[in-house]
This record gives C-alpha cells, structure tokens and sequence, in this order.
C-alpha cells in the first residue's frame, strides 16, 4: 500500500458526501444537500472510518423526516439502480451507502422493524447491509430469520449473501449477535447451493467463524452436504478447503480427512536452511519428503518468531498440496523477512522453523534471525 494512502479518506469524503446529497436532493422533500454537505465536512476529516459512517447516518437522519414510514420513500427514491446483475462476484457496492443502514437500524428496530427490513433488503443492493442487520437479528429474531428464509432464495445474490454474511457468529466490525452457532444452519443449507462465488465464500467465511468454537458442527454439515450433493463438486470442495482454513493451520485430523488427506500418512520429512536469515532478507529452506507409496500431501511451515520480552509467536504458511509419487519430494521456499512492517515487528534471536504435514509436524530446524 502506497504511502499516506488513506482508506477512510478514500472511502468517505467530500465527492462522496455531494453525490449522497445530491441524490437525497433529487429524491425531492426539500432536501438541504448543500446544509447536509457541510454539516458532514465540519467533523468528517477528524473521525475515524466506522465513526464516519456514524456521523454521516447522524446527520442524514437530522435532514429527514423523524418518522421512518415518513423518511422511507425519501430513501426509497434516492438510491441509484441496483449493483450490476450480471456480475457474480467482488462487487460489494459503495460505502457510502453504509450510513443508511446505521440509520434505518436506528430508525426501525424499536417500533417498525418489517419496514426496517424492507429497506435494507433494497440497500442491500446498492452496498451489503451486514452490519446494519446484527441490531434486528438481536431484537426480533424469529422475525429477522423468518425474512432471511425467503431472502435465501432472493433473485439478487446481493441479497442472498446478506442471509449468509449477517449471521455470522465472528463479522468483522459487526455487532455480536445472540444467534447459536447451529440457528443459521438451515439458512446456509440453502445458500450452499448457490451458484454464485459471492455467496459460497460468504458460507464459507461463517462456517469457518464456527470451527473457532466448534470444529464438529461444521465437519458434519459439510459431510451432510457432500451426501446431499446439490452443489457442484467442485465448488463444495472449494467451500470446504476455506471454511476448514483455521483448522488446517491446527493440524486438526478431522479436517485433514474431509479435505482428503490422511493425518496418519508414513511421511518422512527432513528440512534444510539454505543461507542466513536476516532482517529485510528472506528465510530460504528447503523440505524434502518421502513415502512408501502415493500419498497425497498438504504442506505447511510454521515459524516460531521471538517477541518482546522473550515471548514466542508461531506463525502458520501455506507451502504446498502436492502428491508424494514414490521418489522423494522437494519443495523450495523463500519466506521474506519484512524489517519495515507495521503490524508485526520482527526481533532478532534464535527462531524455529517447522514443517507440519497433514497436519502433524515431522520436521525442525532452528537459525538464528540477525538484524
């Protein structure tokens, strides 16, 4: 990412909060776009990006009618035509749309939540109403889930991946939900079907949110569902591999097994260190692996960095999926060093290097990481 790049700047500014006003302007009921405008740019530049969306739903609400069955057609007539139907994928709308959702969520979830939903069904088509649905997924349930039945079989996948993504147990910056794991399971055992990548990742993102506090519920889904067998292949394989991703980087044997590799395989593994490691380089190593036969393998490496203080941090790396053909195996890798990385800083010292196969470990080395 480039240098003094800023997202919220980016993402909420003064072009955007013209083009918002000036659709709530073309949407008619004396509409103050150029009152709402500055009122939004008097405190924009010193929030945060959630609080942006806060602030500009704050004000938004200030220039609307109170009453939400009073401000709902006004909202109605401002949004521009639905995202693209033809596409299937990496469309997520415009954040500038999101405010509306903080704003129908405050609006509605007391006293008017079926119009609530009612409009962020029609949002949700211009930019994913995730967050905005968690406070009516708290306040009215049976209610909220009941509606997301029929959204499951929505002809916008827009709408079809909300059902999915705003039940999750873990969305991130989402409001916690009081949901059990297992309530969205009928739900998503209609979205897996879909034939949208935008919606199956989605289903895969929230059953890998499961694993974090139950790894079985979601081995068994996917089992019920490669026997149902409504979904291509495929594209349930692909499913499976990402929402098991957590549990691969455990090394846990159940989820090696669905994923079609053997936990107990007779691998032999032995690992080389190619040359210095150092801060602003790249570790380079090199694993060698054999088997007495076939044997179908998924490769990663765990690295153990040193943190302030003499604490230790593992960090799990995909290497390989390969397949052991009799002869021996090589794999290569060279994993950069970041010396100017924000989020993680490195410290020199004594490191461990590991390699886990099918999810055990059958490998080590140590080196030493200099500045």
């Amino acid at each position: 990412m480039a240098s003094g790049f800023s997202l919220k700047d980016q993402l909420f500014n003064a072009e955007k909060a013209r083009y918002l006003a000036g659709l709530f302007a073309a949407a008619g009921a004396g509409f103050d776009a150029g009152g709402f405008e500055a009122r939004v740019m008097a405190r924009l530049p010193e929030l945060e990006l959630k609080e942006r969306i806060t602030w500009i739903a704050e004000v938004l609400a200030g220039h609307l009618p109170d009453a939400l069955p009073e401000a709902a057609p006004v909202i109605l007539r401002a949004l521009p035509a639905p995202l693209d139907p033809s596409k299937s994928d990496d469309d997520f709308g415009d954040f500038i749309f999101a405010p509306l959702g903080d704003l129908v969520a405050a609006k509605a979830v007391a006293d008017h939540p079926e119009l609530g939903l009612d409009l962020l069904e029609e949002i949700t088509q211009r930019f994913s109403m995730e967050w905005a649905i968690r406070p009516f997924l708290n306040h009215w349930p049976e209610l909220t889930l009941a509606r997301m039945e029929g959204w499951a079989a929505h002809g916008s996948y827009h709408v079809r991946r909300l059902v999915s993504e705003g039940t999750r147990s873990r969305l991130p910056w989402g409001q916690a939900v009081g949901l059990g794991l297992a309530d969205a399971l009928p739900l998503l055992d209609v979205l897996h079907q879909d034939r949208t990548r935008y919606v199956t990742r989605s289903v895969a993102n929230h059953l890998n949110d499961i694993t974090k506090k139950d790894p079985d519920l979601v081995l068994d889904r996917l089992s019920a569902w490669q026997a149902a067998a409504r979904q291509e292949r495929a594209e349930l394989d692909w499913m499976a591999s990402h929402a098991l991703r957590g549990l691969v980087k455990a090394g846990h044997p159940g989820a090696m097994t669905m994923l079609g590799f053997d936990p107990d395989a007779p691998v032999e593994a032995a690992v080389e260190i190619a040359a210095e490691a150092r801060i602003g380089g790249a570790l380079e190593f090199a694993v060698t692996l054999e088997a007495p036969a076939r044997q179908p393998v998924l490769v990663d490496y765990i690295i153990h960095f040193q943190r302030p203080g003499g604490k230790v941090s593992p960090k799990v790396h995909k290497l390989k999926q390969a397949v052991i053909e009799g002869s021996a195996l090589t794999l290569k890798k060279k994993h950069k060093l970041k010396g100017d990385a924000t989020t993680f800083k490195l410290v020199p010292g004594a490191h461990r290097l590991e390699v886990q196969v099918n999810g055990r470990i059958c490998a080590a080395a140590e080196f030493e990481l200099l500045g």
